[in-house]
């Protein structure tokens, strides 16, 4: 179990997260959805090392973090998939992943990347390529991909749905479930809130640093509050291919969850 217990962090003089509490179990996905702003992808780096926490306990299986140190998370078993995929652009594809392995042993590293690329085989054939030169969907699946290097039991994604294309966007979704069911804790914060409630098993709403409501994704789905103002969507009809395209693609999600 990934807990976090009275968490407060922020930037400078200024708190971002006031008490946060929430925990992400293994083989569960745990969808955050909030303004921008709210502190999401704050949390993220609490959890993931880049920013210590000013007060609170942040625990990985029972092992308290003293947070503050990216290796000391990967140690004990989360990895963070950034926002805007942060790959090494005049790296290869090949040499991405290896930084990504950089706490496994050399004698697996080969066996790691082949695991990787059994979840992303559209990576395979890009082993050699510059990862600037791979489209954007392309660098989603190699940041996730590195991320997956170190074999975490939490991975943290922070909007891996941005800028993708709707057939891209269900391939990246089609992971995130594959890597619940084979029993990885996922906290997820993506811009699509429809999406990322349709296959999460618990989710909470942030505001201005404050968890204000959780529940099953479900739950926060049918809520019409939630709806209207967090996720942007109203009760309109859908009037677009690209709304339509949305819609079939959380069904599909809410199907793959169940």
């Amino acid at each position: 179990m990934l807990e976090l217990t009275d968490i407060h962090a922020g930037y400078e003089n200024r708190d971002v997260l006031h008490g946060l509490s929430f925990a992400v179990p293994p083989a569960a996905i745990v969808a955050v959805v909030g303004v921008n702003g709210a502190g999401k992808s704050t949390t993220l780096k609490v959890v993931s090392g880049l920013l210590r926490a000013r007060r609170g306990t942040l625990s990985v299986d029972g092992r308290v973090l003293r947070g503050g140190s990216p290796g000391e998370a990967v140690r004990a078993g989360v990895a963070h998939v950034p926002e805007g995929r942060q790959v090494f652009p005049d790296m290869t594809v090949r040499e991405n992943l290896q930084l990504g392995g950089y706490s496994v042993a050399t004698s697996r590293i080969k066996g790691r990347i082949d695991e990787a690329l059994g979840i992303f085989p559209e990576l395979s054939a890009r082993l050699g390529a510059y990862a600037g030169s791979l489209s954007g969907g392309q660098q989603q699946m190699l940041a996730i991909a590195r991320g997956l290097m170190s074999d975490p039991r939490y991975i943290l994604l922070d909007e891996p749905s941005l800028g993708l294309a709707p057939q891209v966007i269900t391939r990246i979704f089609e992971v995130i479930v594959a890597l619940r069911e084979a029993g990885k804790g996922v906290l997820l914060v993506e811009q699509n809130g429809q999406l990322a409630l349709g296959i999460a098993q618990r989710a909470f709403l942030l505001e201005s640093g404050t968890i204000t409501l959780t529940g099953t994704g479900a739950e926060l789905l049918a809520n019409s509050e939630v709806v209207d103002r967090y996720l942007g969507v109203g009760t309109a009809a859908p009037d677009s291919a690209r709304q339509r395209d949305w819609t079939g693609l959380l069904s599909a999600a809410l199907a793959k969850s169940r």
